[in-house]
């Protein structure tokens, strides 16, 4: 997924490929902005949650990711 902000915070649009085309999605926050993360080396990281968040306008930082145990084989 590829995400474009505006200069001012309040617009994105997000590229996405679907498997079967490019699908587009533009959202524009009115009389707010977006709350956005800071990139490390031009690359943004969310967790599904917080990506949810981001979209909704929502604080995405009050969502912390939950790491997932691996199942025990038995053996």
């Amino acid at each position: 997924m590829f995400i474009f902000r505006s200069k001012r915070g309040d617009q994105m649009k997000c590229l996405v490929w679907d498997g079967s085309g490019l699908v587009l999605v533009y959202k524009k926050l009115e009389g707010s902005a977006f709350r956005w993360p800071k990139p490390a080396d031009g690359v943004i990281r969310l967790s599904p949650a917080q990506f949810s968040d981001l979209v909704e306008g929502l604080d995405w930082t009050a969502v912390l990711p939950k790491r997932r145990k691996r199942p025990r084989l038995a053996g």
